[in-house]
């Protein structure tokens, strides 16, 4: 089968060369960019960051699978991809080592801004011994917004940082609170209560419609002075001028951000100006969920081949 890569070739920490391995059999090709002008002559398009349109797949003429390498599908039209009798999969987090690898960035990301990242740069650069004077993780809370793959990875490892541990989950929060030994957990018209009580706000949550933007103004007013925003998911949950504003004002103590409005962002963007600790979407690419998600996305185009129908498909499972 011929299969496009909607990427540069050694994007994503090589997966492209990992999947070629894997699959020998088969005939990769890379777009170069994160986008993909004709889907004609492809039997797999893995989309990365590719915006896949209604068009642009009922212009296809043998496309069989959109299967993305990770989680995210908010950009392609499931539904026009259904109606046209093409598979649409991708790798949950869990099921990957993707979690994990995600939550070890969400810790870095907390403890590079509660212990003063940048500062500690400039007091190395002055020799400065001693300085700055940073915040213990220890008896701070975490609110995580969203208690998947991610969330649930979270939890396990702030455990041990003796961290008050507090969550929005969008079904039956009480029994989550239950299941993953939450101090307290909400429903999402409870985010502003979380808002208040986090000293890091942190977002493992899909992106869809409804929750576009769902860190606005109103969210940063609520939030503890001091505290921090650390986003893991995708940049369109956030408001990026609310952001820059509660950056800017002080309102919030700064940032963690692996996801953007924009990707890539503007490296002269001003909003990295301030206390801002930025990686570029790197949270889930290590070796260990590399090796998860390859197999995953080889899986399932072996089921293809086979005329199988793909593992975690979602023609079948309704709304992603």
């Amino acid at each position: 089968m011929k299969i496009l890569f909607a990427a540069p070739e050694n994007a994503w920490g090589g997966f492209l060369g990992l999947i070629r391995s894997e699959l020998p059999g088969h005939t990769f090709e890379a777009t170069g960019r994160f986008r993909a002008d004709n889907l004609k002559g492809y039997d797999v398009l893995i989309p990365t960051m590719c915006s896949v349109t209604e068009q642009m797949i009922t212009a296809s003429d043998r496309l069989r699978l959109i299967q993305q390498c990770g989680s995210g599908l908010e950009g392609v039209d499931v539904e026009a991809a259904i109606k046209n009798n093409i598979w649409v999969a991708n790798v949950p987090t869990a099921n990957s080592g993707n979690a994990d690898s995600v939550a070890e960035i969400g810790i870095y990301m907390m403890i590079g801004l509660s212990r003063n990242f940048k500062n500690m740069a400039q007091s190395m650069l002055a020799g400065k011994m001693g300085e700055p004077r940073g915040k213990s993780l220890c008896g701070k809370t975490a609110g995580l917004v969203g208690l998947g793959g991610i969330g649930q990875a979270l939890i396990k490892r702030l455990k041990a940082f003796d961290v008050h541990l507090i969550g929005i989950k969008r079904n039956n929060p009480l029994q989550a609170q239950k299941d993953f030994g939450l101090e307290w957990a909400g429903g999402p018209d409870d985010l502003n209560r979380l808002a208040r009580r986090s000293d890091f706000l942190i977002l493992c949550l899909p992106l869809t419609q409804e929750n576009k933007n769902i860190i606005n103004q109103t969210t940063f007013h609520n939030m503890k002075p001091g505290s921090f925003l650390i986003n893991l998911s995708r940049g369109g949950l956030v408001d990026r001028g609310a952001l820059e504003e509660a950056l800017a004002s002080g309102k919030i103590g700064g940032a963690g951000l692996d996801v953007f409005w924009e990707e890539p962002p503007d490296p002269d963007d001003p909003i990295f100006n301030f206390n801002v600790l930025a990686t570029p979407h790197i949270s889930g690419s290590t070796d260990v969920s590399m090796q998860g998600i390859v197999k995953g996305v080889a899986e399932n185009i072996r089921r293809i081949a086979k005329g199988l129908e793909p593992l975690n498909n979602k023609n079948n499972h309704g709304k992603i």
